[in-house]
């Protein structure tokens, strides 16, 4: 028995597919500038890892820069997002929740190597593109007001000291987190980032009020 003939208008369909296609395009693009950052970053090597022709890349993004800004806001603000915002909602211990974030940021070698992407774009593009800047800030700013409502929360139910400011710490944090990646990519040792999340946690743990230190 003969097996079922492929419709060949579904699958034009699906490699004319334009979404899938703009999907593609992020992700390889995202790649490609984590490796060589945005300046170096080649579109012929992103068209050959995506399998998209130039023609549809430029149907999709009207330039290389409107490529770097949707890779900022569809790929690096939703993984933010879901790694320094969403764990935040609605937890029983604001300090236990941020000091699993912590302890989730990756150590393995290739992510040390490769440093922060967040960072690495905010290090060199800041200063050049204020399209780069404004998304950037955007990102920065809601992880700091994600950390700063849950550690007000904190407070509100007596598992955060009073005498802290929010605000004020929420940007320590960022600080220290992206300190220490990027003095663990300069020295390409994961040992540098190791030893930077043992500090954030001791410091996380010394937000908490006297007598409720515990060790988690």
């Amino acid at each position: 028995m003969l097996g079922a003939r492929r419709n060949p208008k579904r699958r034009a369909t699906r490699l004319r597919d334009p979404e899938r296609t703009r999907e593609r395009l992020l992700q390889a693009a995202s790649r490609e500038i984590y490796r060589s950052g945005f300046q170096s970053a080649s579109l012929d090597k992103i068209l050959a890892s995506s399998g998209v022709t130039k023609g549809a890349l430029y149907y999709h993004f009207d330039s290389k820069e409107a490529l770097g800004y949707a890779v900022i806001e569809e790929v690096i603000a939703p993984d933010v997002h879901g790694k320094w915002v969403r764990p935040f909602q609605n937890v029983k211990d604001p300090i236990d929740a941020l000091i699993g974030a912590v302890q989730r940021v990756p150590v393995r070698p290739a992510d040390v190597r490769g440093g922060c992407q967040l960072n690495n774009l905010a290090q060199e593009m800041s200063p050049l593109d204020a399209g780069f800047r404004k998304r950037l800030a955007i990102i920065f700013d809601a992880w700091r007001k994600a950390v700063a409502s849950v550690l007000r929360e904190g407070q509100i139910h007596g598992s955060v000291r009073r005498d802290v400011e929010p605000a004020d710490a929420a940007g320590v944090l960022i600080a220290m987190v992206e300190g220490y990646g990027s003095l663990a990519k300069n020295a390409q040792d994961p040992k540098v980032m190791k030893a930077g999340i043992r500090n954030i946690v001791d410091w996380l743990r010394s937000l908490r009020p006297p007598g409720n230190r515990k060790r988690v």
